[in-house]
């Protein structure tokens, strides 16, 4: 600690969650209200009343409330604070809370803020109660998802059935599975290990939305309560949105710490952190197996940070879909029988869009108080697009501030050619990746393969629902489907149909 100048050190020292579970819709909290809760339950944690001179308000967009957008405003006027930083994300990405976390600490190692508030929240279940109770003229049940107004319902892959990441990621995880030489039974084995573990950590974690540990082969084996929603996925595979949740955290200066009179077992430090995208285009990637900015973020962080795997106590390996953590573990080296999160996981903490991490985050500060322990955050975003890790500890860190963690260009070089695409493609081709989407009945409602011409071209090609055939060949687990050839026929304007063989 010697070297650096305390003033520009930057540690956690708050931290605050809220959970609302209201009787009736209408007495539920909104985004702010769950935004402003937090932050008062995080500024409660410091014991020091440091909210009230804040100078620097971050706030993870929120998405079931688009009428409120943007919200920093609303949240700094109920909190009667007037920071001269303040701003809300542009999207609601899991990526978000570990950006702004990064950025608060950049701040102070610039000297640009003392005291930073970080704050995410989201009321998808009261928004989804309430819409409920209103008429629509269609016959569809809301989703407040499917329904935001940056889900574009237009465009090649949308046509496909791809349209939310529910649609997207089984692309990953059906690629990874055959990359892997697994069956799909070992595939989802490794998903039903991983997510079991979480509820369990779920089940004794405060904060946590469900809090009822589940076994392996419940979490994968579809039922009345876990239907399935996108081959390979089951509900209980799938992040929870249907939550009202809200967190937030506290960053300043090591040296406004002591000012304030905090114990430094009360402090969490922050270490060196990487960050990379994948093309915002998912049809635009090199690969589905595997993802070089994921891959990067994590490899990067360690080494600047100067730590092996056998250095961490605790990770949280983001968990919105199985393929996230197992891409996450595998550049990790993270053992299958150690828990991949401190929260709980999207599925049991909750998933309230862009601001899980902020729970994560929560989450591994009170693991990490008071001990010499280290503690990885691993946040993942969009159609398995923005990749961010951090490194937190009990004790300090040696990272100097402000840091540059842009390593998109190492990301870009690691990366293979992306192939072309043709969306008039006729012709023999081979499955790249594939998914098989269902309805709330259970029921196939239809298929996408992602395949690939002789030339390496990519292309599209719908399944329908009644080709009982092509759908068992798909989702039965006798037959890898991956690698397998077919061809792509079309008829008129229709949607290109993959045909076996």
């Amino acid at each position: 600690m010697s070297e650096l100048d305390p003033e520009h050190v930057p540690v956690i020292v708050g931290v605050g969650q809220v959970n609302d579970r209201p009787q009736e819709p209408g007495d539920g909290l909104d985004p702010v209200g769950l935004m402003v809760e937090a932050l008062r339950r995080a500024d409660s944690d410091t014991g020091a009343d440091l909210l009230k001179d804040c100078d620097s308000l971050s706030v993870v967009a929120q998405l079931a409330w688009p009428q409120l957008n943007p919200v920093d405003g609303a949240v700094a006027e109920r909190l009667g604070i007037a920071p001269a930083h303040r701003m809300q994300t542009a999207m609601p990405n899991g990526d978000s809370p570990i950006l702004l976390l990064h950025e608060a600490a950049n701040r102070i190692g610039r000297g640009e803020a003392r005291i930073c508030a970080i704050t995410g929240g989201e009321a998808l279940r009261t928004a989804g109660q309430l819409a409920a109770l209103r008429k629509r003229d269609d016959s569809e049940k809301p989703n407040a998802l499917r329904d935001a107004t940056h889900r574009v319902r237009k465009g090649y892959a949308q046509s496909y059935g791809l349209v939310v990441p529910t649609d997207v990621y089984p692309l990953y995880e059906n690629a990874g599975r055959a990359a892997h030489g697994q069956t799909l039974a070992e595939g989802q084995a490794e998903s039903g290990a991983i997510w079991s573990l979480m509820s369990e950590v779920a089940a004794e974690t405060e904060g946590a939305w469900i809090r009822n540990p589940v076994s392996a082969d419940s979490v994968t084996t579809p039922s009345e309560s876990n239907r399935q929603i996108a081959f390979p996925y089951t509900k209980l595979q799938v992040a929870n949105s249907s939550v009202n949740q809200g967190a937030g955290f506290i960053v300043t200066s090591f040296a406004e710490a002591r000012r304030r009179g905090i114990a430094e077992d009360r402090m969490v430090w922050i270490g060196h952190g990487a960050a990379a995208h994948e093309n915002g285009n998912f049809l635009a990637r090199d690969r589905y197996d595997a993802s070089p900015s994921l891959a990067t973020s994590i490899e990067r962080t360690m080494t600047l940070n100067d730590i092996a795997t056998e250095d961490l106590a605790h990770v949280e390996l983001y968990s919105c879909f199985p393929c996230v953590p197992k891409m996450a573990r595998r550049v990790l080296g993270w053992p299958l029988e150690k828990p991949a999160t401190v929260f709980g996981g999207l599925t049991f903490g909750g998933g309230p869009i862009g601001n899980y991490m902020s729970h994560a985050v929560v989450a591994m500060v009170e693991k990490l108080r008071g001990s010499g322990d280290k503690g990885l955050l691993f946040a993942n975003g969009g159609y398995a697009t923005h990749n961010h890790t951090i490194l937190l500890s009990g004790a300090p860190t040696g990272a100097a501030f402000p840091q540059d963690f842009d390593y998109q260009a190492e990301a870009d070089d690691r990366r293979g050619a992306v192939p072309p695409l043709d969306e008039g493609y006729a012709g023999p081709a081979t499955i790249e990746s594939y998914t098989v989407h269902y309805g709330r009945d259970g029921s196939p409602q239809s298929g996408v393969v992602v395949a690939r011409t002789p030339d390496g071209v990519r292309t599209l090609a719908s399944v329908a629902a009644d080709d009982g055939t092509t759908i068992a060949f798909l989702t039965d687990g006798k037959r890898e489907p991956v690698g397998t050839e077919g061809t792509v026929v079309r008829e008129g304007e229709a949607l290109a149909v993959w045909r076996r063989g």
